[in-house]
């Protein structure tokens, strides 16, 4: 896996106004249930994507010192890449996530939650996507912050949030508590996985609150059924 260097991307956007305090089921502290989630199976949303379709304009590397091999590519109602995972631990600070625990960690996701805050890695299942550069920029395909992400690894689905964005040529990472439910390691320096993850992005999709996870399951499984059923 990639050696992480101090260019991920700074957090975007103005932070949204405090709202009321979220019930618990909605606060982004409870962790996530294990995987598999939604009544999807892992094979039958890899069957969907055996094939690429590249709407990527060229391939992004998976680490610092790899060749550039991994196409961004399309689907009906959907985005994919298979990639490997590289631990992203940045947002809220916790006893997991923190300066001491991961030497490149930032206190700022790219999007937050509903009341303003970072996003908490530790807790909330999320996927980092590449930012904006002339190999592909992520909101021309219908990909927004919030957005459902079916992250597949090892027989096993997540469902996550599209919950920050990284470095403009490189792909595959995702949050402690998305590599944690998945059975991967989720140490931020060392954690992580080489390859042999799936992740297929739900276009024109968002959960509300972000923060909520069984908003993003519910929501998830409902799109996975509907891309099995479209592709």
């Amino acid at each position: 896996m990639r050696t992480r260097t101090l260019t991920l991307s700074a957090a975007v956007g103005t932070a949204l106004l405090a709202v009321a305090a979220l019930p618990t089921s909605a606060s982004g502290t409870a962790n996530p249930r294990s995987a598999q989630e939604g009544s999807v199976s892992a094979a039958a949303l890899l069957a969907k994507v055996t094939s690429c379709s590249q709407i990527s304009s060229g391939k992004y590397r998976t680490d610092e010192e790899t060749s550039a091999t991994v196409p961004v590519c399309g689907k009906n109602g959907a985005v994919f890449w298979k990639a490997d995972m590289d631990i992203d631990c940045d947002g809220q600070v916790t006893s997991k996530c923190n300066g001491s625990t991961d030497p490149w960690f930032q206190d700022d996701t790219a999007f937050h939650q509903s009341n303003g805050q970072a996003l908490r890695a530790d807790s909330l299942p999320y996927v980092v996507v590449p930012s904006t550069s002339s190999i592909w920029k992520y909101t021309n395909s219908g990909i927004k912050g919030g957005g459902v992400v079916a992250v597949i690894y090892n027989g096993k689905v997540e469902y996550a949030v599209v919950g920050d964005t990284g470095p403009t040529q490189i792909i595959g990472e995702a949050s402690y508590a998305t590599a944690s439910a998945l059975g991967i390691d989720p140490d931020p320096e060392t954690g992580g996985t080489d390859s042999g993850v799936t992740y297929i992005l739900f276009k024109n999709s968002q959960v509300s609150p972000i923060e909520s996870h069984s908003a993003a399951v519910s929501l998830g499984d409902s799109l996975a059924r509907q891309f099995i059923q479209n592709n």
